[in-house]
């Protein structure tokens, strides 16, 4: 910060590195006699300058110049990212959109009181979930295409380099499944407090709250597997839409167009109108990528410990003993979690805990409970994994949650099983005489996945789990990296 008079002019930590501002510095004739490394690190007060106004403006200009193109032909340039046609397409998309809200006057939030719950028969005999039209002039982003094509990267691109009015806006950057156990924690909240009991609609004070604290939403994982979200999407966008929120969204599969969202699912019909209402107010793109970019390969890091025998074990102890040497190992804790308790059999205050795969996977828990356990603890030791087949599909089901809580959460794992960690799904991996099924194979040339990487497993027969399942091979693979060790929590 420099200030002149009564003139603060505030540098921005992100986008502007030290030797920009202290160049810019130069070009003005500014020379304090404090040094600006020392003001930048907040050790002195501010000094003063008497040319503020034209370094203000080019700072400023800096900032104004962290854009998703800049950003990301720059990462290309360092050779951090590949070049990739598909992928500058949807950048050029991106751009677009942070230009639009660059110059976004939302309408204003609506007060509390003018949004009263209505009756589950209100909304029933209503001609229209809304009386009003959807006041947002910005369309959304739909992003969909294969795992491992950088749609994740490239959401987080634009978050990262939102213009600096989204800071007023207000930003928020979520995965799709604690986004919606956030959406049911203040539904419950408002019908205990407001004795709203019978009430069906408290989706419209829900996304007025959720509007004041954000105009920009960034989902990553969009899916609708559950009835209980199917029902209340279609009023939860509405609503967010009138009150002015831009999202993006990411959702995982070649063929997860919004008209494949909740495909078979339980009264698809009643959610029909929320699919027209994504693909009238959202750009529906097809990042169309053929390269995962997960699978590239590199150097691994020692974090997958297979078989399960006693050597492997050892080495594992061993690692455990020496991350938690410095620390107490507490054993049993518990963690309450949407009113019920779980257990912790091994854990320290520092963040590492270390379960069997049959304390996570082995009884009913779903993703709240993985979405707690990884955002409290950084590294997870997981224990005995088994090769699972088609007697243990509840199992695979929760360890495929598990493993998207990892990853959206940074976790860090090591893990000790029975078969190498890719194959743990494949009910007979060395069988070259087995059948994979006409629907298996078609998903598995679809998402670039050989059968050295899945085995052969029937475990998976239906779309939303065939792209759950690959999903989670491509995140343990990558997952396995030096690079992921490296930047994981902890």
């Amino acid at each position: 910060m420099l200030v002149a008079g009564s003139t603060v002019l505030s540098i921005p930590s992100s986008g502007i590195r030290l030797a920009a501002v202290l160049s810019l510095c130069r070009h003005y004739h500014y020379s304090p006699a404090v040094p600006l490394q020392e003001t930048l690190k907040g050790t002195h007060p501010p000094p003063t300058c008497e040319r503020i106004t034209p370094l203000k403006a080019v700072a400023d200009q800096l900032v104004l110049d962290l854009t998703p193109d800049s950003k990301y032909h720059e990462l290309v340039d360092k050779g951090v990212l590949r070049k990739d046609d598909y992928q500058d397409h949807i950048v050029n998309k991106l751009q677009h959109l942070h230009d639009q809200i660059a110059r976004y006057n939302p309408p204003s939030v609506p007060p509390v009181h003018s949004l009263q719950p209505r009756s589950f028969f209100s909304r029933l005999f209503s001609s229209s979930s809304s009386s009003e039209p959807l006041r947002s002039q910005l369309k959304g982003l739909y992003l969909y295409g294969t795992v491992g094509t950088g749609k994740t990267m490239l959401m987080d691109l634009f978050y990262d380099t939102l213009p600096p009015n989204s800071e007023k806006l207000g930003k928020r950057r979520v995965h799709f499944h604690a986004f919606m156990i956030d959406v049911h924690k203040r539904m419950h909240k408002l019908r205990m407090q407001h004795g709203w009991d019978g009430v069906e609609d408290v989706v419209a004070p829900v996304a007025r709250d959720l509007a004041e604290e954000a105009r920009v939403l960034c989902f990553d994982e969009f899916q609708v597997t559950d009835i209980v979200d199917a029902m209340i999407l279609r009023r939860l966008l509405e609503c967010l839409l009138q009150h002015g929120v831009v999202s993006i969204m990411t959702s995982n599969g070649s063929s997860r167009h919004p008209d494949d969202l909740y495909k078979n699912g339980i009264q698809r019909q009643s959610f029909l109108p929320c699919i027209d209402l994504i693909k009238e107010r959202f750009d529906v793109t097809d990042l169309n990528s053929h390269t995962d970019y997960r699978k590239i390969p590199r150097a691994l890091s020692k974090v997958y410990f297979d078989p399960a025998n006693d050597e492997n074990r050892r080495q594992m102890n061993g690692i455990w003993d020496t991350l938690t040497a410095h620390t107490k190992v507490m054993h049993n804790e518990v963690m309450n979690v949407w009113g019920h308790k779980l257990r912790i059999p091994e854990s320290t205050g520092t963040g590492i805990a270390r379960f069997s795969f049959e304390d996570l996977c082995g009884r009913p828990m779903g993703a709240a409970d993985y979405l707690e356990i990884t955002n409290r603890f950084h590294t997870l030791f997981i224990m005995d994994i088994p090769q699972m087949g088609l007697n243990q599909k509840d199992k695979a089901r929760r360890f495929i949650t598990l493993i998207d809580a990892c990853y959206e959460n940074k976790t860090r794992l090591f893990v000790l099983s029975e078969v190498p960690v890719p194959l743990i799904f494949s009910d007979d991996p060395i069988s070259k005489d087995k059948r994979i099924s006409d629907h298996m194979r078609s998903t598995m040339d679809d998402l670039g996945l050989s059968d050295d990487v899945v085995g052969s497993s029937a475990m998976f027969s239906g779309e939303e789990e065939l792209f759950a399942f690959a999903r989670a091979c491509s995140r343990l693979i990558q997952m396995g990296t030096k690079e992921w060790a490296e930047a994981a929590r902890g």
